[in-house]
């Protein structure tokens, strides 16, 4: 008995962890995104503040209140949230399984037996009742490395669901901008057809007056039947872009129609937005975080297969009572006891074991190549983001002088040709130029107010939001 509890008491104090300890990886990022002169065309400011407001809801800077209501209800009802959510409590439960391994196990059990003895046909009864304890002794540290497996992969899993709710708001970001610019651009195709049907009711009564030949009401018609063409198309894109906003809010597709069949114009960013330095957006991502975490993961993985290399130590014992009488069986003389010390070491299993540890060795190095990888990739998507939102504002402001200059030439060539000094395919090639490029306008707008949403979900935007976290 005394030495039992002598071993009991000195084993944590020998105990060690074998494996690797987890040494932060450290990645080069560049110092800057771009240069000042590319930087400022976009009229993006730099900070070097770890957590940047603009960033976290940047969603209000669109100043969209119909936007502003679909990510709320996004982040309520979206089911790729729900499973994150769902997985996220899973591992917090495997977490608390294996805390539970470094206590001990207590069972109890309680039993009759009726016993027939064959030579002379007696029977006997048997009556037990026991307690039943077990410990085992984490000496290399195979359970406390398991603990910090499963730490690690529950941090993994909340930067998880922090990552689906970064993609998913500007998921419902770029889809509203979609529906909003299909709704722009079929305003100008009807705007479009108003005008050419004015257009062609001139030329049919002229034709009737003598005035000119029908090659002009022809071609006048088969302009704006040209241009009712593209309305089904637009107005397939409309219905596409609503249902899958509809998804996106975890509703069945129809069920937001009504407060996204008014026509908004497309967000406008703002005239000056905020990001962060390279360094600093590299630790506010999400994905970033978890690769980091389920490197933690795999490198406490192969101090968890290392320690199946070495000798486990169960303690167990076991007290109760014990009589042939239902009467006796709560008195003292009936209790029994029993301790053991069980060492198990697995000498010989033909490498087995080795090779378990070169297994975890070698999705740890996995582990550290996909977190670099993710890092390298952040990069890109960053840099690709600030390139095309800056760009898409250059092109954005010469279709605008585009469209100005065509709308004059349109206005001009038709005065021309109602007071009868042009032919008719000036007006015809003038609302050809200006319908082509209104629509690139609209669709220029969109690109713009998407490409900023882009870098927002680069920067790791919306995954420290109040409503991210109180789901934490």
């Amino acid at each position: 008995m005394k030495s039992f509890f002598i071993i009991f008491i000195i084993l944590p104090f020998l105990s060690c962890t074998v494996g690797p300890e987890y040494k932060p990886v450290r990645v080069k990022v560049p110092n800057k995104w771009y240069s000042e002169h590319i930087i400022k065309e976009g009229g993006i400011l730099v900070s070097n503040k770890k957590h940047l407001e603009e960033v976290k809801n940047w969603w209000k800077k669109l100043n969209d209140s119909c936007l502003d209501s679909l990510i709320d209800q996004a982040i309520k009802g979206n089911l790729d949230i729900k499973v994150a959510l769902a997985r996220l409590k899973e591992e917090r439960a495997l977490r608390g399984r294996e805390k539970a391994r470094l206590f001990p196990y207590f069972d109890t059990n309680g039993s009759v037996v009726r016993k027939r003895i064959s030579e002379t046909g007696k029977t006997s009864d048997l009556y037990s009742l026991s307690i039943d304890a077990s410990w085992e002794a984490d000496i290399f540290g195979g359970i406390r490395r398991s603990i910090q497996e499963a730490e690690a992969r529950l941090l993994a899993a909340k930067e998880g669901l922090k990552d689906v709710i970064v993609s998913l708001l500007a998921e419902v970001a770029i889809n509203y901008i979609e529906l909003r610019t299909y709704q722009a651009r079929l305003n100008a195709v009807l705007a479009n057809v108003k005008a050419q049907e004015e257009i062609y009711k001139l030329n049919l009564s002229r034709y009737k007056a003598g005035l000119i030949d029908e090659l002009y009401v022809q071609q006048s018609k088969y302009v704006l039947e040209s241009t009712k063409a593209q309305i089904p198309s637009l107005q397939e894109g409309i219905e596409k872009a609503k249902n899958r906003i509809a998804v996106l809010l975890g509703k069945n597709p129809g069920d937001v129609s009504k407060e996204l069949d008014i026509f908004k114009p497309i967000p406008t960013p703002p005239v000056k937005i905020v990001i962060g330095i390279p360094a600093n957006t590299i630790r506010n991502r999400p994905d970033v975080r978890r690769a980091e975490m389920n490197l933690i993961a795999a490198t406490a993985a192969v101090g968890k297969a290392k320690a199946e290399l070495y000798p486990q130590v169960q303690l167990s014992g076991s007290i109760g009572l014990e009589s042939i009488s239902k009467g006796d069986l709560f008195k003292w003389a009936s209790r029994t006891w029993s301790l053991a010390t069980n060492i198990t070491w697995k000498i010989f299993h033909a490498g087995e074991l080795r090779q378990n540890v070169k297994v975890y060795t070698e999705r740890q190095e996995q582990a550290l190549y996909e977190y670099q990888n993710i890092v390298l990739n952040a990069i890109e998507e960053v840099r690709d983001a600030i390139i095309a939102y800056v760009k898409e504002q250059k092109r954005l402001y010469a279709l605008k002088k585009a469209v100005e200059a065509a709308k004059k030439s349109y206005e001009l060539a038709l005065d021309r040709y109602r007071a009868g000094i042009s032919d008719f395919i000036d007006v015809l090639d003038a609302e050809r130029s200006l319908q082509s490029f209104q629509d690139q306008l609209s669709v220029s707008k969109g690109m713009v107010a998407t490409n900023l949403v882009r870098i927002y979900k680069a920067l790791g935007g919306g995954s420290h939001t109040p409503l991210t976290l109180s789901r934490l």
